[in-house]
């Protein structure tokens, strides 16, 4: 049976390839970075006890480097289950969730008119590079060099150029043969009843080629050249190759660079382009409209979580705001979205031209996860200075949640908001043994106005978050992502003592960490080991500046430093280094599940109608358990001052 291409990339396209590797081989903890994608295994091809069999589902592909075996998802079932190509088709439809299509002569044929208009699209490719380096071109290359945009970039990207005609396009596909029909199919002519004589769609615009997943011209983007046309930027129209809804710019190219940097989606043609000269290459952008679902799971293909970059102004936060609305219902374990919040006024373009990629890359390094997109949203100017305004808050963080398919992830946001709630405006009040209580999903009423110091008719901690405040590195102040000095001490003693990485990995890779630098630092860190690098201090603190992660480095080891804690720092012997960070490691461990545990606690009595003894003997257990170590002046035994063994071994 013939199967077409377009289903043949639909069910590739859905199914990442490591599922179907899997269902075959167990991949190799260490070397596998489930969040990019990347997975090792031994190979099930050749005997072997070391790891080099790789798959990569933002490529699709499979390769072993020891027997040199490669191939897709279909190859993979034949060679290794000696079934054949139609049977592996129908493994992989089935979990793709797709039928398989029955023998269709008109589809056939549809596939073989997609493959001649894919043709056509790249001749007009052509003719439009060669345009752009002849004298009608002129203007357009001084426009493209007044924006900063090289040659090379431009070939990289097959740039052209649109003569402002109406047939010169139409004219040279008919020298080779190009019907009107087949024109007209690709969108690059206009023609119908009422238009006498068909023309050309695009004139007088530079091109911008628009590539599918496999890297074939489908579609383009002209930018007018004058100011007096009604739209700035044209695109094809959806065609039998294009739907703009499931295309993002640049994807083909991103998708193969997107290995050790993140994928990130911005809003335009030129952003790409310059972020891609400025030596960013793994920047998309969706096609003159809102981010689709459909492209959001095109990005969810390559990275577990790619970052939405938009513009420092009014439209692009409301684009934010849509964009974590589309993304909300579709999270899942691995797969989420953060969010790049550019100066105000601001777009990549103009951040890159002006400082190179390092500013950038500070913006990269602060973006925000989608609880604190949604949090800063909710609150943003808001005053909750009564119970209505606190109870509608409330009501609209747990409707946002409810709208998250996944459950655990729906637990978990609720969890988090929870215990923002509880940050925002304080502990709930304590309500008498045994009376009515006002209950809340949201761990109670929220009790600031009579807290001591509090003033009449106000809260404490209920100022609102203004947008010029999220969007600027204060925002590090948002529950969540503050720096712990004893975790800062972990990822400390990792990084300065590398031999801890591979004797603690499989405890340190789960670890739960509350502040989001620390954890970025930590990605790091273990990805260098992950893929057999070989990890000292000085080859780990160079990675982190690769990453642009020095600030906070140097804001964790400073932390470290300040609290004179000895067995963290590199002159430290690794005997002391090793007992040091099993007991802290322990430490924080206890400490985080009596956290959960206090939690568990606290919202069970306030659900309960009555509060028994035990209820309350267990709840103060816990809570002076937990303020008995965080009242600890050391992290540790014999750390620090109180073991006077103060920057060095006694």
């Amino acid at each position: 049976m013939r199967f077409s291409q377009s289903f043949l990339d639909e069910i590739r396209d859905r199914v990442p390839i490591s599922q179907v590797v899997r269902m075959r081989v167990s991949f190799d903890k260490r070397k596998t970075n489930t969040a990019r994608g990347d997975y090792w295994a031994c190979c099930p091809f050749h005997g072997e006890k070391s790891p080099s069999f790789h798959c990569e589902d933002r490529k699709g592909r499979y390769h072993c480097f020891g027997c040199g075996v490669s191939g897709d998802h279909f190859r993979f079932l034949t060679d290794l289950d000696g079934i054949s190509f139609p049977e592996a088709v129908a493994i992989v439809a089935e979990m793709a969730g797709v039928p398989m299509p029955a023998r269709d002569p008109e589809m056939e044929r549809r596939e073989q008119v997609r493959a001649s208009l894919t043709d056509v699209m790249e001749m007009a490719a052509q003719f439009y590079e060669k345009c752009l380096q002849e004298a009608v071109g002129a203007e357009a290359r001084a426009y493209l060099r007044n924006r900063g945009i090289s040659s090379t970039t431009q070939r990289t990207f097959r740039i052209g150029f649109a003569p402002d005609s109406r047939n010169a396009l139409r004219q040279h596909l008919a020298q080779k043969g190009v019907t009107v029909d087949q024109m007209e199919a690709c969108g690059l002519i206009v023609s119908g009843p009422d238009v006498p004589v068909a023309f050309d769609r695009f004139r007088g615009r530079i091109m911008f080629p628009i590539e599918d997943s496999r890297g074939r011209v489908i579609a383009f983007g002209g930018r007018a050249m004058s100011s007096d046309v009604p739209a700035k930027y044209l695109n094809s129209p959806d065609t039998e190759l294009f739907h703009k809804g499931n295309v993002l710019y640049n994807f083909a190219r991103a998708r193969r660079n997107a290995k050790d940097t993140p994928l990130i989606a911005v809003e335009g043609y030129m952003d790409v382009i310059a972020l891609a000269q400025a030596g960013i290459d793994t920047a998309v952008a969706p096609l003159g409209t809102a981010l689709t679902e459909n492209q959001l799971e095109l990005l969810w293909r390559v990275t577990g979580e790619p970052i939405l970059c938009f513009d420092g102004d009014g439209a692009g936060l409301r684009a934010a705001w849509r964009a974590a609305d589309l993304a909300l219902p579709l999270v899942q374990p691995g797969r989420t979205v953060r969010f790049a919040l550019l100066p105000e006024g601001k777009d990549p373009d103009d951040i890159v031209r002006e400082g190179g990629r390092e500013p950038f890359d500070t913006v990269i390094a602060q973006a925000l996860p989608l609880a604190d997109l949604i949090w800063m949203r909710e609150t943003s100017g808001g005053v909750f200075d009564t119970p209505e305004r606190r109870a509608e808050l409330e009501q609209r963080l747990r409707a946002l949640t409810s709208q998250i398919k996944d459950e655990s992830v729906r637990r978990h946001y609720a969890q988090e908001l929870r215990d923002r709630m509880v940050s925002f405006f304080g502990a709930p009040k304590p309500a008498a043994r045994g009376g009515d209580r006002a209950g809340s999903s949201y761990g109670g009423s929220y009790g600031g106005r009579n807290r001591p110091g509090s003033r009449p008719g106000a809260a404490s901690g209920r100022l609102p978050v203004s947008q010029s405040l999220a969007r600027s590195s204060l925002v590090r102040a948002v529950p969540g992502t503050a720096m712990p000095l004893r975790e800062a001490t972990i990822i400390v003693m990792l990084v300065n003592h590398p031999a801890l990485i591979e004797e603690h990995f499989d405890a340190v890779e789960p670890l739960e960490l509350t502040s989001n630098d620390l954890v970025r630092l930590r990605r790091v860190i273990l990805d260098q080991f992950a893929f057999g690098r070989a990890v000292d201090r000085e080859k780990l603190i160079s990675a982190i500046e690769e990453a642009g992660l020095r600030p906070i480095w140097a804001e964790a080891e400073q932390r470290v430093k300040a609290a004179y804690l000895w067995p963290a720092l590199p002159e430290a012997a690794i005997e002391d280094a090793r007992e040091a960070f099993s007991q802290v490691l322990h430490l924080h461990r206890r400490v985080r599940s009596l956290h959960r545990e206090l939690r568990a606690a606290e919202a069970e009595m306030a659900a309960a109608e009555v509060w028994t003894e035990e209820d309350a003997r267990h709840l103060a257990e816990l809570q002076a358990e937990l303020h008995n170590i965080e009242a600890t002046n050391a992290l540790i035994d014999g750390f620090g001052i109180a073991s006077g063994r103060v920057g060095g071994r006694s």
